[in-house]
């Protein structure tokens, strides 16, 4: 819907954009790509790959649907399943994933990446099915309007594990998909046309107990063919906290600032969710999802709007208060996504892959504790 904006307020909007495209302008005519970001200790960052050590070839295979940018892709790769192919069907995303790997199968755009009319049953011997199947339909941006929405494609990915028959299948999706309005939805459409051959698991896990500098949480529905395998099953205990376990003390969790190799200016905490630049009335090259959000943001000195390409021109285009303006690299970063992991397209379009990929350590922390359940190990 469009905005409900007085004329006034109009004429004010376009005068603060004129105003800061031209100071944009400014500023990045002469910048220099090589320039060293200042105030910035880049040997201090964050490196995500610690959260997620490349563990040995598993033997175990990998389905994946509605990829995105890689997420829940990375995050089984790095804890040792085998690729066999990649259902994608927005094309940007086909071409991050063909440019970090190569040598995977990735089938995208409307004709090859389309779930609904895809056929499965090549598939089929694959140990593993995972997927997010897309969030707007449970998500309070995207109304919440559940099987109504056509964006719906929980029937696909169902259609999917019933054409493959794998060992095990793990489905990702916001937190609201657990609110007792989509009970009945749950039952119905996900957990009766499975239960009768799969025992099903649903949690929800939090990005932040797993190392990753961000507040985000995430539902998870993980399904074992086998009982044995069933009995094996353990849900993913947070690595990271404020508290102390049996095993001893956790490790603290990673903040924003520190992740990101800033100066201390006496606060920092984990960053709020961030906004995938896919959603919303338009593209945005912003990562704010409220104004609660942004009161965070502001406190830790952090400039979430204008997210640059570069780290050189973030740098270069100075936000007006003097706080640190983010870079494409610092966003992927802030979701566990490692330095080497690009996104293709430009910054709204890789601000939507990141924001709308599942964390890959919280993924990989996931994927350890199948492959556990799966090998008996």
């Amino acid at each position: 819907m469009p905005y409900d904006l007085t004329d006034e307020q109009r004429d004010r909007y376009r005068e603060t954009s004129l105003r800061s495209k031209a100071r944009k302008q400014a500023l990045l005519r002469d910048y220099n790509e090589n320039t060293p970001v200042p105030g910035v200790d880049l040997t201090e960052r964050l490196d995500p790959n610690d959260l997620m050590p490349q563990l040995e070839d598993n033997g175990l295979t990998t389905l994946s649907l509605f990829s995105g940018g890689g997420g829940l892709d990375l995050g089984f790769e790095r804890a040792g399943f085998g690729h066999r192919a990649s259902f994608e069907i927005l094309d940007i995303c086909g071409e991050t994933l063909r440019a970090n790997r190569p040598d995977w199968e990735v089938r995208s755009g409307i004709v090859e990446g389309d779930v609904r009319a895809a056929r499965f049953t090549p598939f089929r011997g694959v140990d593993i099915v995972h997927g997010g199947p897309p969030c707007q339909p449970f998500s309070v941006a995207g109304k919440q309007a559940g099987a109504d929405d056509p964006r719906n494609m929980w029937p696909d990915f169902v259609r999917c594990v019933q054409q493959t028959r794998p060992r095990a299948f793990i489905a990702e999706n916001v937190p609201g998909l657990l609110d007792k309005k989509f009970e009945s939805f749950v039952t119905e459409n996900i957990q009766a046309p499975l239960e009768e051959n799969y025992t099903i698991f649903k949690f929800k896990l939090s990005a932040h107990d797993f190392g990753v500098p961000q507040a985000r949480k995430r539902v998870f529905f993980v399904g074992f063919r086998a009982a044995r395998d069933a009995a094996r099953w353990v849900q993913p205990a947070p690595t990271h906290g404020d508290v102390e376990t049996l095993f001893g003390p956790m490790l603290p969790r990673n903040t924003t600032r520190s992740s990101l190799g800033l100066p201390d200016i006496g606060f920092d905490e984990v960053a709020p969710t961030l906004r995938s630049g896919f959603t919303g009335p338009r593209n945005t090259t912003g990562v704010v999802n409220s104004k609660a959000s942004m009161n965070v943001w502001n406190e830790m000195q952090v400039w979430p709007n204008g997210v640059q390409p570069t780290r050189s021109m973030a740098a270069a285009y100075t936000a007006e208060n003097g706080h640190f303006r983010m870079s494409v690299d610092d966003c992927a970063l802030l979701q566990g996504f490692p330095a080497e992991w690009r996104f293709s397209g430009a910054v709204y379009q890789a601000l939507g892959q990141i924001g709308n990929s599942v964390c890959p350590p919280v993924a990989y922390a996931v994927a350890r504790q199948v492959a556990i359940a799966l090998l008996g190990e």
